[in-house]
């Protein structure tokens, strides 16, 4: 019996775990939390739990030995581990899985994984991973009919079920709000219409559009970071549009602009000792407001709306404008960790709530003979009620088959790999529509 080890307890592991019990592998999940892990054990006979913290004096020996005893590894720790435990199964020579983006750090890994003669699989959970795979399946349909594609643009979003989308910000977490917030700093990059468009960290919200999914109404769609590198990822280099972006309900992107613009995302730590929540907040307006007295007046004369604008609303929903006094351990809390507080109390997944994830690609392609082609892929999961979450199946899910597909043998890459080529796009995805989580693909004249 083939023995996988599973790094991380995480609220998405879980269906990833079950998946490879019930294919006969004996499956280790190695947690800081031991219960955590016993948990998504379930008792079975082939699952072992074990308490295990890579940021120990020990944790890298232990590491070492725990990857020594099985036959591969997934890594569902923080990105900022993946080397360390990519570097164990290089020594040890035994693959690797993780669902998160390929840093520098990892690519460096290349040549000696090769070396190694194992393959190290990331970027195969739903975004990046579903993403890419359906993205490239289409993408290699339309060149092996002698087509173009023109122009790509895709969409994703992690978002409440509509019966589950009531409150003001039609946001919720099922874990700490502070990576969506870091995340909401970051510059983008994409090309649309042959022309290259850089949008700053502090413009991303200003920067959004519509975007309609049939039978779920309208989103707020806003650029993903750097979308250029995936022209070449994608093998479509002379492609004049290339756009990945976030989708959000509607409303999501004004607000959080001017969260941003009050100083919310900031993570230096600030004196909050004997201080309310309203105090704080006015301790972030600029020295040229003139303090009225009324919260609410001064930061939406601060942030130049109206007093019962959306943003005003949503601070108030949260609490910030509250006087009641702020609990700040050693007496100091950054703006954003003060956000990511008051979201995390206020804003996550009630008992029998759903998730929901949308993924949707749009291609222009054209051929020879002149025809032109609009080609649409939408994925639509919904989570379980007091089940598993949408995120968990579509991001652990994708995962586990890409396992199988190494232990079984049906898979001889070697190196620091990403499911883009058919050998792994083609079983994954044939796998997941079996599960439940399916792509649906339409073409019309263009």
């Amino acid at each position: 019996m083939k023995r996988v080890l599973i790094l991380g307890a995480g609220l998405v592991t879980g269906p990833m775990v079950r998946y490879l019990l019930d294919k006969g592998y004996h499956v280790t999940v190695a947690s800081r939390t031991v219960s955590k892990a016993q948990d998504l054990i379930g008792g079975h006979p082939n699952g072992e739990a074990i308490a295990y913290d890579i940021e120990s004096d020990a944790g890298q020996a232990r590491l070492n030995e725990l990857v020594s005893q099985h036959d591969l590894a997934v890594s569902m720790l923080p990105y900022l581990h993946h080397p360390a435990v990519a570097k164990a199964c290089i020594a040890n020579r035994k693959p690797m899985v993780t669902t998160s983006y390929v840093s520098p750090a990892m690519r460096e890994l290349d040549a000696a994984t090769r070396e190694a003669g194992i393959v190290i699989l990331n970027e195969v959970g739903v975004d990046p991973g579903i993403d890419h795979m359906s993205a490239m399946q289409i993408i290699h349909k339309v060149q092996h009919a002698g087509g173009h594609v023109d122009g790509f643009m895709s969409y994703c979003g992690g978002l409440p079920a509509p019966e589950a989308n009531n409150n003001p910000f039609g946001y919720k977490f099922s874990w700490s709000p502070r990576g969506v917030l870091l995340a909401a700093r970051n510059a983008a990059h994409y090309l649309l219409n042959g022309q290259k468009v850089n949008v700053p960290g502090q413009e991303l919200f200003t920067h959004y559009w519509p975007l309609d999914v049939e039978g779920l109404g309208q989103f707020e769609a806003y650029p993903n970071r750097d979308s250029m590198p995936y022209l070449e990822v994608y093998g479509i280099g002379d492609a004049a549009t290339m756009y990945r972006g976030t989708l959000r309900n509607q409303g999501w992107c004004e607000v959080l602009y001017k969260i941003a613009a009050l100083g919310f995302l900031d993570d230096q730590p600030r004196e909050a000792a004997g201080k309310t929540y309203a105090q704080f907040v006015r301790d972030l307006l600029p020295g040229e407001v003139t303090q009225t007295g009324d919260i609410k007046t001064d930061v939406a004369t601060s942030l130049k709306v109206e007093r019962d604008s959306p943003v005003i609303k949503n601070l108030d929903w949260l609490g910030l404008f509250d006087e009641k006094p702020i609990d700040a351990p050693g007496g100091k809390i950054s703006p954003l960790d003060l956000m990511t507080k008051v979201m995390l109390e206020r804003m996550q997944y009630a008992e029998g709530e759903r998730d929901l994830i949308i993924l949707v690609h749009h291609f222009n392609a054209s051929y020879p003979d002149g025809k032109k082609e609009k080609i649409s892929s939408t994925l639509i999961a919904f989570g379980e009620p007091n089940g598993d979450t949408a995120m968990a199946r579509t991001v652990s899910l994708p995962a586990a088959i890409g396992v199988d597909l190494i232990l079984s043998g049906q898979i001889k890459a070697t190196g620091i790999q990403t499911p883009v080529t058919p050998d792994w796009y083609e079983p994954i995805l044939a796998e997941l529509k079996e599960l439940g989580i399916e792509c649906i693909e339409r073409v019309e004249a263009a």
